[in-house]
C-alpha cells in the first residue's frame, strides 16, 4: 500500500475532504429511488410497507438498500419499536428535510420548463429530412 502525503495547507486539506464527501453524498442521493423516497416520506413518519406502496416500481431490495444509505448519511431516521413483530418507522431528519427542499426546487424547475424541454427534445429528435 502506498501512502501519498498531502502537501497543501490544512485549509486546503479541509476543502479537499469536503469536496470528496460532497461527491460521495451526491453519488449516493442522486438516484431516482433515493429522491423518490425523500419525496414520499416528506413531512410524514411512514412504515416500510407504506413507503413501498407509495413508490411505484420499487422492489423490497432497492427500498431497503436506499433506506440504509439515507440513514447512513443522516438523512433518514429509523425507529424500531420493541413489538412482535417489530414495528419500524422512517422519517426525514433535519438534513433530510433540507435536501427535500432542494428536491422540491428541482421539481418546480421541471414543471416550469417542461414545455421548453419537450419542444427542444422534439426538435432535436426530429429527422433531418423531415
Amino acid at each position: 500500500m502506498v501512502t501519498k502525503q498531502f502537501s497543501g495547507s490544512a485549509e486546503d486539506a479541509d476543502l479537499a475532504r469536503a469536496d470528496s464527501l460532497a461527491r460521495e453524498i451526491f453519488t449516493d442521493v442522486a438516484n431516482k429511488w433515493a429522491l423518490l423516497i425523500i419525496e414520499t416520506i416528506g413531512g410524514h413518519t411512514l412504515r416500510f410497507t407504506e413507503l413501498r406502496n407509495g413508490i411505484e416500481g420499487i422492489s423490497h431490495k432497492m427500498l431497503t438498500q436506499n433506506l440504509r444509505m439515507l440513514e447512513r448519511n443522516g438523512l433518514v431516521e429509523r425507529t424500531v419499536y420493541p413489538t412482535v413483530p417489530p414495528r419500524v418507522e422512517y422519517n426525514l431528519t433535519e438534513a433530510g428535510q433540507g435536501l427535500r427542499a432542494t428536491v422540491d426546487g428541482m421539481c418546480d424547475w421541471t414543471h416550469r420548463f417542461l414545455g421548453h424541454i419537450e419542444d427542444s427534445r422534439h426538435r432535436f429528435d426530429a429527422p433531418l429530412n423531415g
